[in-house]
């Protein structure tokens, strides 16, 4: 069996549907509450129960799980609905718990990514098993943490694979919880397309109204499948409340969703989508031949600078480009965040070219 049929085989053997949908409480809370929202969400597409029962927090003080103590309520929860089951594993002591109680998929949380050692403690403590894990991204915008945390675990044996995308930790202020770098989650699907991707809406939105929105993106660039946070009372959540749905939400969310087509076979849908693929083409070589011509003029304005000792940085000259420039993206239907991203990318590469005379 090659590497994509071993990374994907969870999926047939599991039988799961397309797309995969993982939904529960963010923490299972009591008995009662898990197997009621359980219940719920077998009235929807959902073939997974997720369930946080160790609560890594940023910050001591709010409810961190149940613990243990909730592995049993997951169990019983499988064994009255059919759902399969799946929580967060942070330690050794974690998975020998979760396989003690036939927890079916374990999940890595963002947190656990961006440790190289605890990822390794966890993968060897799984060594010689078959079971299922689920890797989220770092909580920082890191390919090679996301990918290093899943060669890890095929190092030791572990073949049944998958990504979770929940988005990355940003000092700027958006619209998400988690800005979304949809591009980082495109790069590890193109070295990766043998591991199955799933979006975790709920945690990059952060707020219920964005689930549909991120859900919808996901399934247009071809992930595999959801992970969203139900609970039978939301806004009394006992954690991260604002990003639950119920599950009768939950299942009006499903249902409008559309699926896309992955491929088309006429041949005049092909031969549009190439003349349209040239065109982009075309106009990306004109983008980048013009920050080249960009660049230059920056060069020249650093020596200038050089040649008459004046700063590089010039703080109102920015924000007045950047005021502008964000103006005439709206006009021309760019969003406020990707033109300050953009610009904020190009200013920065100016400021490096005009540094390195400085430096020379």
């Amino acid at each position: 069996m090659n590497q994509s049929n071993q990374a994907r085989e969870w999926l047939r053997a599991m039988n799961l549907g397309h797309p995969i949908v993982i939904a529960g409480p963010c923490s299972a809370e009591t008995q009662d509450q898990l197997l009621e929202t359980a219940r719920g969400l077998t009235k929807t597409k959902t073939s997974v129960l997720r369930a946080g029962l160790w609560k890594p927090r940023t910050r001591p003080g709010n409810f961190e799980g149940v613990g243990a103590l909730g592995l049993p309520w997951l169990k019983r929860a499988k064994e009255e609905t059919g759902l399969l089951t799946t929580t967060e594993v942070a330690h050794p002591h974690h998975v020998e718990l979760a396989l003690e109680h036939d927890v079916d998929l374990l999940w890595i949380g963002a947190r656990t990514t961006v440790s190289p050692f605890i990822i390794q403690d966890i993968a060897d403590a799984l060594r010689g098993t078959d079971k299922v894990v689920l890797i989220k991204n770092p909580v920082n915008p890191d390919l090679s943490l996301w990918m290093g945390a899943l060669e890890r675990f095929e190092k030791v044996g572990i073949t049944q694979l998958g990504a979770i995308h929940r988005g990355f930790s940003s000092y700027e202020k958006t619209k998400y919880r988690n800005i979304p770098e949809w591009q980082i989650a495109i790069d590890f699907q193109s070295r990766r397309p043998d591991v199955p991707l799933i979006l975790d809406p709920s945690h990059m939105g952060g707020r219920r109204d964005l689930i549909f929105e991120l859900s919808q993106t996901g399934l247009d660039l071809n992930y595999d499948g959801l992970m969203i946070e139900s609970h039978i009372d939301p806004d009394n959540a006992w954690s991260d409340a604002a990003q639950q749905v119920t599950p009768e939400r939950l299942g009006e969310i499903i249902t409008a969703l559309k699926m896309r087509e992955t491929d088309v076979s006429t041949e005049e849908f092909h031969n549009n989508l190439d003349a349209l693929r040239a065109k982009i083409d075309v106009i990306d070589t004109q983008l980048i031949e013009t920050l080249g011509r960009r660049m230059g003029i920056a060069v020249q304005i650093g020596q200038l600078k050089h040649n008459n000792n004046v700063a590089i940085l010039q703080s109102d000259r920015w924000t007045s480009i950047l005021e502008r420039m964000v103006s005439a993206g709206l006009k021309e239907g760019l969003s406020e965040e990707f033109t300050q991203k953009l610009f904020k990318a190009i200013h920065q590469e100016s400021i490096n070219q005009q540094k390195s005379i400085k430096d020379s």
